[in-house]
């Protein structure tokens, strides 16, 4: 069976408006958005801290039981329905913040070797004790609490042992908090994959066929701030900028992770001259796709982005103004709400008139003062300095046409 597509990208990237292309081709493709966030920001296996301090917010989400293997429970059951899975997430929801050491989460070491879903005993999600061994790991989670409890994720309470050390001076981990009931989920007590940068074991990344999509910092990080200041934030429920979630670090680490280890190329889409060694291919192409280049040539773009994934193309994908189509995004939607709002209003994925005007670093600065204020423009100043290398260096491999 031809393996699910999956669009890892990062926070503004123009992705939702590329997803809306796959979602008008509902006969034979099976749009999943962004499910890992429910993992990644509020499950008991949660690699972020945004909300490791609201547990109203995390049961308000709704899913607050969300895991890893939870998520890719739903991935299973979206591909019985014959279609081809297109999956487009953040690809920093399967990596720890701030280039901390990573292991797989607890719940995908039970699917990785094979273990039943319905309360196996071995390496379940809250089931992984201070010591290693696998005490009441169920993997519903009912027993042993979540955070903090001696048996939980990270079971211990004391401060050097494996989920103890410090991180950023802070003791006990990712967010900061000290021994007891508010203990982190992160780091987990699971052995480590060398050179693998995520929570997701190899095995299970090679059941999907890989692809990126970028845009510049100079664009993605003002749009993504804007979503966490009012009046949006009250909206999407963010309620500060983290340069953490920028995300270019985490895609450039996995995307060179998965080229090493080959998963993917060495082909390199439209660029022949950048292709290696065809004994080697991996026969899935490094397929990188630049938001401004989609913007300036739509069409060309996505017929080189499914020429190379291995899907139809078909001029009318980038057309969607029925009211099923609209119906169908605001509900795919829905669970990011005030992150979505122009590509629920779109109606098609159009060529720009004219191409973005060339601006300086000072025009840059200049605007970003007089939309945000001084403060929030030398946090966009800076997080865009911090990333442009590594969205220079990924979009070395973009798609030309």
């Amino acid at each position: 069976m031809t393996k699910p597509i999956f669009v890892a990208t990062h926070p503004r990237a123009c992705s939702t408006a590329f997803e809306r292309v796959f979602m008008t081709q509902r006969d034979t493709i099976q749009c999943v958005h962004e499910p890992f966030g429910d993992a990644f920001y509020y499950g008991p296996e949660r690699l972020s801290g945004r909300f490791a301090d609201d547990e109203q917010a995390r049961l308000d989400s709704g899913f607050a039981n969300s895991t890893y293997s939870t998520v890719m429970d739903r991935l299973e059951r979206e591909a019985t329905q014959g279609k081809r899975i297109f999956i487009k997430d953040i690809d920093h929801y399967l990596l720890p913040p701030n280039g901390k050491p990573a292991s797989p989460a607890p719940s995908l070491l039970r699917l990785k070797r094979g273990v039943g879903t319905n309360g196996d005993h071995a390496n379940g999600v809250n089931g992984v004790s201070a010591n290693g061994t696998h005490t009441n790991g169920h993997a519903n989670g009912h027993t042993n609490g979540v955070n903090g409890t001696s048996n939980g994720v990270n079971g211990a309470s004391h401060t050097n042992g494996v989920n103890g050390h410090e991180a950023n001076g802070h003791t006990n981990g990712v967010n900061g908090t000290t021994n007891g009931a508010h203990k982190e989920p992160y780091p987990y007590n699971t052995p480590t994959e060398p050179g693998n940068p995520t929570v997701m074991p190899r095995e299970l990344q090679e059941k999907f066929h890989w692809a990126f999509l970028i845009r510049d910092p100079h664009f993605s990080v003002p749009s993504y701030l804007r979503c966490t200041i009012p009046p949006l934030d009250e909206v999407t429920g963010f309620h500060n900028y983290d340069p953490l979630e920028a995300g270019y670090d985490e895609l450039r680490r996995h995307f060179d992770y998965l080229r090493e280890t080959g998963l993917v190329g060495p082909r390199v889409a439209t660029r022949p001259e950048l292709s290696g060694d065809a004994k080697s291919d991996s026969g899935v192409e490094i397929c990188v796709i630049d938001a401004d280049d989609m913007l300036d040539e739509p069409a060309k773009t996505l017929e080189a982005f499914c020429k190379s994934v291995g899907l139809p193309y078909n001029p009318e994908m980038l057309l969607w103004d029925t009211e099923e189509d609209h119906a169908v995004a605001r509900n795919a939607f829905e669970k990011w709400r005030g992150f979505h709002n122009d590509a629920i209003e779109s109606k098609a994925l159009e060529q720009r008139v004219h191409k973005r005007p060339v601006k300086t670093e000072e025009e840059f600065d200049a605007e970003w003062k007089k939309k945000y204020g001084d403060e929030h423009a030398a946090l966009i100043r800076k997080t865009v300095d911090d990333n442009m290398e590594d969205y220079l260096y990924l979009k070395s491999f973009a798609v030309k046409v």
